[in-house]
């Protein structure tokens, strides 16, 4: 418990010990009377008392970048496991080797249909980080096959969250780059015998125990005059799809390489009405830019199968593909669609909405880019899905604020003070630290009428109440003068609207037991104080969630 609270310095400690015991009893199961029992205790010889060895520990608060032991190197993709070789495979990797001179390359490739959330910045931090590591590049590559739902600002938005995060994309590039040579290689897999064109509805489709496509061993001639007819617009939408002939690791037959989508494209307009699926595109775009570290999250898995089988297939440069367990947050969603179904219902403002977990929204609460991937990097890189607390993200923010965010005194419900005696003459001022222990200051000036926070008077204290009330003082912070209430002034319904004190110099005589913050000189501000948007833990737990 003392290393989590060590580790975790602002979280609740009583959630803390109750998530422990929840998590024990998990595993342990409930607890019994046979673990109520004292422990016997055995009695021990005592060990020889040997000479006391001290030894220097450093600790590092956070890794300056994210471990990444365990990949391949350039040009070994072979060595991984899984990895499928052919008789085509050491010439393809000579020929990609030759092009990249052994260059480590990821990319980071979003749909451009919504906002990134805290779980891309996971992604970003791990594929431009591992490129950065090895002095390697990384692509931004928009997947944008989809033209139903992508829009241009969610291609600027994506580019700007990767910039604000410290990042410099090696090149940013479209799968639409790649339709043509994309089209001309589905024709070659028809022709291969690899692939065909089929007519088998979306909810025929669906699931796993799914009848195999009547059209599956058409002949080849037929699907290629097909496939150009789709392309030629003389299917309706969901007539026809292009599927290729190989097994998903989940059981799943015959993924769909084409679909039609009589939409125009932001990018090539109405040049094509069909578009290449994520299952297709993905793979051979990989290839296309010579990428050796395909990394992405654990739900596309069971798609590595079929990632090696097309590329080699086709006879295409095969990357080897990683993945990593995704991030989850707690008391939020990150699913664009509920997002975009929270806004539609007004019940936030949009993706940017403060209380939600988008990076535009965090960059709007004020969280810094840097507190985000620290964050990222403590959680180091595996393959276990997580769900966080967000205090966890929170505590990483308050670290970094506390090095860099300069400090001012404000008070969200003002009460006035009047001075009635000061054993100092008023008003003086002091010279207060933008940061403390840092150099730059600027000076605040004490009068005889300051502001404190409602909150922090009471007419009576208890012993756990610390700040000011008609029995206990209280410290005026940065001017080391000590406060006692002589009179308090009430409106009818009885709140305090005026405190009247005299202030007099701390010493060792009056030390208080707390120091509060107060105004004179003020800036009329607006504050938001935001909480959290849910209730649950799990939002979407229909289990938690009544």
């Amino acid at each position: 418990m003392g290393m989590i609270r060590k580790e975790l310095k602002w979280a609740d400690g009583a959630r803390v010990k109750k998530e422990i015991e929840t998590q024990i009893a998990t595993i342990l199961g409930a607890r019994t009377e046979e673990d109520d029992k004292p422990v016997q205790k055995t009695k021990q010889k005592k060990a020889e008392k040997k000479p006391e060895v001290k030894t220097e520990v450093k600790v590092e608060e956070a890794p300056q970048e994210l471990s990444f032991g365990g990949f391949h190197k350039p040009g070994e993709n072979y060595t991984t496991e899984g990895y499928v070789v052919t008789e085509h495979t050491e010439r393809l990797m000579k020929e990609h080797l030759s092009r990249t001179g052994g260059q480590v390359r990821t990319r980071f490739p979003p749909e451009p249909n919504g906002i990134l959330h805290i779980g891309h910045a996971k992604a970003i931090n791990i594929n431009f980080g591992f490129a950065r590591s090895y002095d390697g590049v990384c692509f931004l590559r928009y997947d944008d096959t989809n033209p139903e739902k992508e829009e241009e600002k969610f291609f600027t938005a994506i580019l700007d969250m990767v910039k604000w995060l410290g990042y410099q994309p090696y090149k940013v590039t479209h799968s639409s780059d790649n339709f043509n040579n994309l089209y001309n290689l589905a024709v070659k897999l028809i022709k291969s015998g690899d692939a065909y064109v089929c007519h088998q509805t979306a909810d025929e489709m669906k699931g796993f125990e799914v009848k195999a496509s009547p059209w599956r061993d058409r002949p080849i001639e037929e699907s290629l005059l097909l496939f150009e007819d789709m392309k030629n617009g003389k299917f309706d939408e969901g007539a026809a799809t292009l599927r290729m002939k190989c097994v998903l690791e989940e059981g799943k037959q015959d993924p769909v390489a084409y679909r039609i989508k009589y939409v125009p494209h932001h990018r090539t307009g109405n040049d094509w009405c069909i578009y290449p699926t994520y299952d297709y595109t993905h793979c051979l775009c990989d290839s296309f830019e010579d990428i050796t570290h395909s990394l992405c999250t654990k739900e596309f898995q069971n798609r590595r199968s079929s990632y090696y089988w097309l590329c080699n297939t086709l006879e295409q440069y095969c990357p080897v593909q990683w993945e990593y367990g995704r991030l989850n947050i707690g008391y939020t969603i990150m699913s664009k669609r509920k997002i975009g179904k929270l806004i539609s219902e007004g019940l936030v403002a949009d993706f940017d909405d403060p209380r939600l977990f988008t990076l535009t929204a965090l960059r709007r609460r004020g969280f810094p880019p840097q507190a985000i991937n620290t964050f990222v990097k403590k959680l180091g890189l595996t393959g276990a899905l997580t769900q966080l607390d967000p205090l966890m993200l929170e505590a990483c923010v308050r670290d970094e604020l506390n090095t860099t965010a300069g400090r001012v005194m404000a008070v969200l419900e003002p009460l006035t003070v009047t001075v009635l005696k000061s054993d100092t003459p008023l008003p003086f001022s002091v010279t207060v630290p933008d940061i403390p222990g840092q150099e730059e200051s600027h000076s605040v000036t004490i009068r005889d009428t300051f502001y404190i926070d409602s909150t922090d008077f009471r007419d009576t204290a208890d012993k756990d109440y610390r700040r000011l009330a008609t029995d206990q003082t209280v410290g005026l912070k940065h001017v080391g003068m000590v406060a006692t209430v002589v009179e308090v002034k009430k409106d009818v319904s009885g709140k305090p609207i005026e405190l009247r004190v005299n202030i007099e110099k701390l010493d060792d005589k009056n030390k208080p037991r707390a120091f509060i913050q107060w105004v004179s000189d003020y800036t009329i501000a607006e504050v938001r104080n935001y909480t959290r948007l849910f209730n649950h833990r799990s939002p979407e737990d229909p289990e938690e969630v009544p």
